[in-house]
This record gives C-alpha cells, structure tokens and sequence, in this order.
C-alpha cells in the first residue's frame, strides 16, 4: 500500500517556527516544513543539532503552536494539544512522587477516564513493555531502562494514533538503547502496540536506518526537509549487510556533503575577527566534545595521509560513525578540518594544531575558538565588557535558555568552559559559579 493510498494520521503544511533572541532579533528554527504521516509507517526526523527536530515534534503534538503553517490531525487543523497522538521523552520525564501505575495513569486520567478501567489499561501497558511486577515502585528504584520503560507505557496506554518519540534511547546505555529498540520492532511487527504509526527523533544515522520506513533529513539553522529517503529492507535489520552499510554511507553523505555547499558560502565572508555573520551561540552550538578527543581525532587523520573516508576511520577505530560525527563537527567548526562526500580532510591549520607543542596548540586553539566558537566568542567579549571581567554562569545560562532547553544549556556552557580553560581564555570557579577572563585572552579575538 503506497503513502497516497494510506489514510493520513497526521499532516503537516508549511510549518515555520521563528524565536526572539535576547536582543530582539528573529531566530529561524524550521522553514517550510511539510510532510505526511500515514497509518502504518514508522518515519525518524534525523538531523543535527540546531535542525529543529524536537521543536518540529512539539509542533506536532500541539504543545507549541507553528509560526505559520498548519499541522492537522486526520484533516483537522490543530488549536491546541494533539489529540490523538503520545509522546516519549528523552528525560523519562516520570513524577518520582508517583508509582510506576499512578506515571501510567496519568494520561487516561486528564482524559476523564474512570478509576477501575484507568487501572485495567494501565496494568495492561506495564505487562506489554515488560514491567509486571513493579506497578507498585517509584521511578528512583528503578534503571534508566525502566524508567523509559514507564515512559513507553504512559504514552502506549491511551492507543495513541501516532507514537511521537524524541531521542527515546539517546540517555540509555549503549546495551540497554539496543534491547529496547529491538523490543519495540518487535512489538510493531507483531502488532501488538496499539499504535497504528510511529514518528521518531533521533540523531544517529543507524537507529534512523535500523527503525524507520521513511527517514526525512532536516537541515541546519534553520531545520527544512532536504532529503527524504525510503527504507526497503525486512526487519529485524542487519547492521553488517551491504545494503544497510550502503544506506548509512547515504544517509551520512547528505548530512555532511549538501551542507557543506552552505557552510563554505557563509566561512567565505567573514567579519572582523574572522567570525561567521551568521553564526550565534543558538544557531551555532558547540559540539559536545573535549578539546582532546577531537585532537585524537586530528592526530589519527593525519596518521592516515591527512584524508579518509569518515566509515573507514569509524570501522578502524571500532566505532559507529554517530560516535565520530560530534568531532568531525567539531573540528570542522574551529576550521581544522573540513567534509565532503563523507571523507574527512585535515585543513593546513589543523596540520600546524597537530605538530605544534602544547603551549603553541593551546594558543592555536584558543585563536580558532575565539574566531569560530560562537558561545566562547560570546563568553569572552562579555567578560572582557565587564568590570572585574567576571560573571556568574547564570547570565550565560539565561542567555542560552532564548534557544535550548534548560539541559542543552547546561550542556552547552559545560563544553564552553571546557574549551576556554584549554585555551586559557578564562577560569571557571566551581564553589561559585564564575567565570573570569584571563590575563591576554582578549587578543585572540
């Protein structure tokens, strides 16, 4: 049965979503969305950070309304929450204060449903994801896997047309993520879940590949559709057969290569100390890496000629190639190497980063962070604006909040404060939360 045949469960037309930042400039997060969810299909929305994905989902389930656009459930235009769809959060996002039954509740009791079938469907759910026995527990008594467990389970037990789930196994262990996604293909392919369509978030190539039917590829700042691939192969999925391998190789080679195109456009036309235009601390996250992992990464390219391709660099080192991405982007950022058609090259100022000794390499680092890392940009023309030249972590953190949630914040400050010790652009004092500029950092920028 093809897409056109299918009924659709959920339709989303030129969906555009803009923020305001802090000084009242507008920030483009989706532009032009439109696609189509039918009965029967499992589609992941794969991207980078900064393409929208989770915002898009939210639009989805009406929980923050489109810009401009429409997004309608089985042809009716959304004003509100989406009826007809549950969604599972990467957080688990469980009230500790309730039992496993009570999290499950929660959702048929909003919807008025009575205590004795509220109760019924519940334990239902629980034994279908594998948790009879714990209905009694609280979510600090159990796993990381257990408690998305619960999660599935909430948003399972209202027979949701469509199942939203926004990076589900993102922050789950490695062994733990592979168990519960196989048990949800297997859940699926039995028709057992009472779902009649799955839309996931994720941003790692092979779980795209390994689940979805369809896998819509979204852009960078800001986030719109630039591939739509099918994926015709039989489940369970094979990660080591050609034709997967050859899917991810794809799939890689458009998140690298067309946007390459884009970043090249924009590096060309630098401004006064050599930063993108267009680049924000928002627009332009920073990777979350540490300035030696991406050295290693460094020093193995140039071990291996100064270029390869980004899979064989993976398969050598026993990696997924996910696991490579956030030091490719990292590296790519600073201007130390750069992509295309999914190899990697070292650039000549990453060939003089690697060679130099670790008082010049930190000085290197620190002129390529302060040109190229937007938020370590922001962080230390702040600070040298200030008088003592320190600020508490909170304003940065307020800063940060206008574009990512409340943890990606965090997680972006972290990696910047990582970065600007290395480059001793600034301390950080822990008891405190300040962070203060270093004697010189200003001639960096």
């Amino acid at each position: 049965m093809t897409l056109t045949t299918r009924s659709v469960i959920i339709d989303v037309d030129g969906v555009t979503k803009t923020f305001t930042t802090p000084d009242g400039r507008a920030l483009p997060v989706l532009d032009g969305i439109g696609f189509q969810l039918a009965e029967g299909e499992i589609v992941a929305l794969l991207g980078k950070s900064g393409s929208g994905k989770s915002t898009l989902l939210r639009c989805i389930a009406g929980l923050i309304a489109p810009s401009t656009g429409t997004v309608a459930y089985r042809g009716t235009p959304l004003t509100g929450s989406n009826p007809g769809v549950g969604m599972v959060f990467q957080s688990f996002a469980l009230l500790p204060w309730l039992t496993v039954q009570q999290n499950v509740e929660l959702g048929l009791q909003a919807r008025g449903v009575g205590e004795a079938e509220r109760r019924d469907r519940a334990l239902k759910a629980i034994d279908l994801i594998g948790l009879d026995g714990f209905e009694g527990a609280y979510p600090k008594e159990l796993s990381g896997g257990m408690r998305q467990r619960v999660g599935f389970a909430r948003a399972l037990v209202v027979e949701p047309d469509a199942l939203l789930m926004d990076e589900p196994f993102s922050a789950l262990d490695v062994l733990t993520a592979e168990n519960l996604r196989s048990e949800l293909v297997g859940l699926w392919e039995e028709h057992e879940a009472p779902v009649k369509s799955i839309l996931i978030v994720t941003h790692n190539i092979e779980e795209a590949v390994l689940l979805a039917d369809r896998i819509l590829v979204l852009s960078s700042n800001p986030g719109r559709i630039m591939a739509e691939l099918t994926i015709e192969l039989p489940r369970p999925r094979d990660r080591r057969t050609p034709r997967f391998e050859a899917l991810v190789d794809t799939v890689y080679g458009i998140l690298t290569g067309r946007e390459e195109a884009a970043a090249a456009a924009t590096q060309a036309a630098p401004v006064a100390g050599g930063a993108r235009p267009s680049a924000t601390p928002v627009s332009a996250p920073l990777p979350d890496v540490s300035v030696g992992g991406m050295a290693g990464l460094l020093e193995i390219l140039v071990a291996r000629g100064g270029e390869d391709g980004l899979a064989e660099i993976a398969d050598e080192l026993s990696f997924e190639i996910d696991d490579l991405l956030p030091l490719v982007d990292a590296a790519a950022m600073l201007g130390l190497a750069r992509t295309h058609d999914a190899r990697l090259t070292i650039t000549p100022e990453g060939r003089e980063f690697v060679a130099a000794d670790i008082l010049t390499s930190k000085q290197l680092f620190a002129r390529h962070a302060a040109a190229h890392a937007p938020l370590v940009r922001a962080i230390v023309q702040a600070l040298a604006a200030t008088e003592g030249h320190t600020l508490r972590e909170g304003f940065f953190l307020d800063l940060l909040r206008r574009g990512f949630s409340l943890e990606e914040a965090r997680r972006q400050l972290e990696t910047a404060v990582d970065w600007g010790r290395y480059a001793e652009l600034y301390d950080y004092d822990a008891d405190d939360g300040r962070l203060t500029l270093e004697p010189g950092a200003q001639a960096a920028l």
